[in-house]
């Protein structure tokens, strides 16, 4: 009640507010006692705030509310205040047509007959809304009737909910949808063609303005790449390799940032560690602007520019409809001037930029400038010295926000229409409200500069410590590097860690497939990853691993186009993985589904070498109890020996030891023959099994032993069974490694037989492991 009353006083004020001014009057309203549809969002916001609140104090559901509930005066009162929101809901559902009597129910079934009809009237509701949002938009799903000729439908009034700014005083302005569709590709036009190639990118620079140390020649000789014949089909990169190849050229420096030196000995003046003179900003309409878009305009630029102390630039981008990403805009701004350059049609030119963008005398302001200065290095070959990121001087001085609409916000008392910030900047010709809003980025970012440098030096008490510390950052920032993303066969693993999703061994191997084939069509037809096949879709397709081709497309939605295209090869890939043995990946990391039979696998000796690599790769993959001979342990009771050797690298051999299959990583049993042996070499021979575990009176007499083509299962009846009991061996318990030894586990055994290694054993640990939890007896 209380909150009602609120919200009647807030309305009671509206409305005097809207009396009050003259010129409203005849302005007609949206509703009763609200002007416009601000007006009316804005009561309705803090409506639904105020029930938010007052429904979050109420009592929390359990032993809270049935305690509360033992009191008939709060018993009273949820009941009276129940049939009032009953109430109100029924005039709501009965202003749009839906079934209403929620009061008049059954005890038993009424709850569940109220909850299907708001259902109900939510859908007839949020279906209007719909219905609202997209004629404000201009898109009419009603198709229209058929008319007779000579028809004249009647004109569509356009009123003051579709306006924006009528109650500001400001101009009525109609709300437009921006988006690019149908654009052409820009990357077609570009001189310098984009380099997709799954190679290191290499910097763009040949030419080094305001050099301490010279440019490396590699980089001065990099034009006498285009005239080679030989690499003109070679990716840039490859070329480069090649030509180093032949000419035995020493490039060092080929992927060093061309101005590392500079920045490393760059000094700070004094006069940019004390306290400046705040020079406000001109408005912006008082302001020049200039749009360059042509070769005589950006080298007239680049000369006002080189004669500054300080400018502001930022950029624009655009990601989805290309691999690497495009710049497509470039803002500067100085003291008096705005200009908007034009990087899609001077791409090739803008390393003219370099000569002021680099000199150590010119002050260049971005706000979070990690990004721009990859992007500069990657389209441009343009680099920073002397930057100064606004970024790192909000997070210096602790402000509430560090996001270039709050600095605008609290130093300028500007608002920033942040709409048009992952708007496609391909449009060409812009927008005025595209326009308007990258003039806004950097036009205030000067008077920011000189806020914040203020500020820092009266944060420190006039020490010039935390000023120095931004400066620092923001050097370390123009020392960043572009890193061209570079595909390897582990590349998938990221992604999948990155989802936390567990995969089966055939899932994983649509995953992989499907990972390799996005990154390949993206880097052919320059398209994102995300417009090839986004990742939510490709986890799908990996987890349902769809039968028939119509099954990958139910798995996307919407679907993207090159999907459409290729579904036939994407089917391929999946029926590929579906070829694969399954096993299930468990939490603590080991893998099921193996019979208690070991698995053979074919002889790989009649397999060509590269089908040999990748079945070993693969099988590393699946299964950690593979063994070196080739051979596949059964997980369920497995005896792992693991040798650490003196380079810290780790040699697995596994034993099985569920009877009567025996298997061993480097030597069967001699009586044991599961296939044909190679003959040993000199000097290899087993040595005799060794009898310390057996007691004198059950020692078996010595026989010969049997022939190679027999195998005899071990006997049970023989073994000594009491060594398990707690009785301490008198034996030497050092381990020999040229020794042979029969252990016995509870009638499972296994045999531990001589390792031939070059390297020096340092440790031995003895690990054994059951396919299900079991809680082992302490020794």
């Amino acid at each position: 009640m209380a909150s009602s009353s609120k919200s009647n006083d807030s309305t009671n004020s509206g409305l005097k507010d809207n009396n009050s001014d003259p010129n409203d009057e005849d302005k007609p309203e949206l509703c009763p006692g609200f002007k416009d549809v601000d007006a009316f969002v804005k009561h309705g916001f803090g409506a639904v705030l105020s029930a938010t609140k007052a429904s979050a104090s109420l009592p929390q559901a359990g032993d809270e509310f049935d305690f509360y509930r033992s009191f008939p005066g709060f018993q009273e009162f949820c009941e009276s205040q129940g049939d009032k929101l009953l109430h109100f809901m029924s005039q709501i559902m009965q202003v749009h047509g839906c079934r209403s009597h929620l009061r008049d129910r059954n005890k038993l079934t009424g709850l569940e007959e109220r909850f299907d009809l708001i259902v109900d009237s939510n859908d007839v509701i949020l279906e209007r809304v719909g219905i609202l949002l997209d004629e404000a938009d201009g898109v009419n799903r009603s198709q229209q009737p058929v008319m007779p000729a000579g028809f004249q439908p009647p004109k569509i009034v356009v009123s003051s909910w579709n306006r924006k700014g009528s109650g500001s005083g400001s101009r009525s302005e109609m709300f437009r949808l921006l988006h690019a569709k149908n654009v052409a590709r820009p990357q077609l036009k570009f001189k310098e063609k984009v380099d997709n190639s799954n190679t290191p990118f290499i910097p763009k620079i040949f030419i080094k303005p305001n050099a301490v140390k010279p440019l490396p020649s590699y980089f001065t000789n990099k034009q006498i790449r285009k005239e080679r014949p030989e690499d003109l089909d070679v990716p840039a990169a490859l070329a480069d390799l090649i030509h180093q190849q032949r000419t035995q050229e020493h490039v060092e420096d080929m992927f060093a940032h061309p101005y590392q030196y500079e920045l490393d000995h760059l000094l700070l003046p004094e006069s940019l560690l004390s306290k400046p003179e705040v020079q406000m900003y001109r408005p912006m309409d008082e302001s020049n602007f200039s749009f360059i878009d042509t070769l005589e305009d950006l080298v007239a630029l680049n000369e006002k520019l080189c004669k500054l102390s300080e400018f502001a630039v930022d950029l624009e981008h655009h990601s989805y409809r290309s691999f690497l990403g495009i710049t497509s805009l470039m803002q500067i701004s100085t003291r008096e001037e705005d200009f908007i350059i034009d990087t899609l049609e001077l791409r090739s030119e803008l390393y003219i930029l370099n000569e002021a963008f680099t000199d150590p005398a010119i002050v260049k302001v971005f706000h979070g400038a990690d990004s721009d200065i990859e992007w500069l290095q990657r389209d441009f070959g343009l680099y920073v010295v002397r930057l100064f990121d606004t970024h790192q001087a909000s997070r210096a001085l602790n402000l509430a926000r560090h996001s270039l609409d709050h600095l605008l916000t609290h130093f300028c008392n500007v608002g920033s229409d942040k709409r048009y910030q992952l708007a496609d900047w391909r449009i060409r010709p812009l927008p005025d409200e595209m326009v308007q809003y990258a003039r806004t980025d950097t036009h205030y970012l000067l008077y920011i500069y000189d806020c914040v440098r203020a500020q820092l030096l009266d944060f420190n008490h006039g020490q010039p410590g935390l000023l120095q510390s931004v400066w620092n950052k923001s050097k370390d920032i123009s020392l960043k590097k572009y890193m061209k993303p570079i595909y390897t066969e582990e590349s998938y693993l990221e992604v999948q860690r990155k989802q936390k999703r567990s995969f089966n061994t055939q899932q994983l191997t649509a995953f992989r497939l499907l990972f390799a084939w996005r990154d390949k069509l993206a880097r052919q037809e320059d398209e994102s990853t995300g417009y090839v096949l986004p990742t939510h879709m490709m986890i799908k397709i990996s987890e349902e691993l769809p039968k028939e081709p119509q099954g990958i497309i139910a798995c996307c939605n919407p679907v993207p186009p090159l999907v459409r295209q290729q579904v036939n090869a994407l089917h391929l890939l999946v029926q590929q993985a579906r070829e694969m043995p399954l096993l299930k990946v468990r939490n603590d990391g080991w893998q099921q589904g193996f019979n208690i039979s070991c698995l053979i696998l074919k002889d790989e000796d009649s397999l060509p070498v590269a089908q040999m690599k990748a079945r070993r790769i693969i099988e590393s993959f699946e299964n950690p109890f593979r063994m070196v001979s080739g051979e596949v342990i059964n997980p369920q009771c497995c005896l792992c020996l693991m040798f650490l050797d003196t380079q810290h690298s780790t040699i697995f051999f596994n034993f099985s030891i569920y009877p009567p299959v025996m298997s061993t990583s480097t030597r069967m049993p001699s009586g044991a023959k599961k296939r044909e042996r190679v003959p040993s070499e000199v000097g290899e021979s087993t040595p005799k099994p060794s009898k310390k575990l057996m007691t004198p009176a059950e020692k078996p007499q010595k026989t010969e032993p049997p022939p190679e083509e027999s195998f005899k299962p071990f006997d049970y009846s023989q073994s000594d069974l009491k060594v398990f009991a707690g009785n301490k061996s008198k034996d030497n318990t050092q381990f020999d490694p040229n020794r042979q030894t029969v252990i016995h586990i509870r009638g499972i055994f296994c045999f531990l037989v001589q390792i031939q290694t070059s390297r020096c054993v340092n440790h031995c640990v003895f690990i054994l492991y059951r396919g299900f939890r079991h809680n082992w007896p302490k020794r």
